[in-house]
């Protein structure tokens, strides 16, 4: 089966970091592709914050 796992930067955990341990988990052979998009996320103060989100697409082991 194919899945997707999302990783999303919060205000404590960077997406790369925590998607770079997930792939460390995976077998090179269930590996798909990577995706990555940013987006800025408007504050209450009139700044901006950039969020970054990563899909790790892979094959679950059978």
């Amino acid at each position: 089966m194919i899945q997707v796992k999302e990783f999303v930067d919060t205000d404590n955990s960077y997406a790369e970091n925590k998607a770079n341990q997930f792939l460390a988990t995976l077998d090179e052979n269930q590996f798909i592709d990577i995706r990555y998009g940013s987006v800025l996320k408007p504050s209450h103060t009139g700044t901006a914050q950039q969020r970054s989100s990563i899909l790790v697409i892979y094959r679950t082991k059978q």
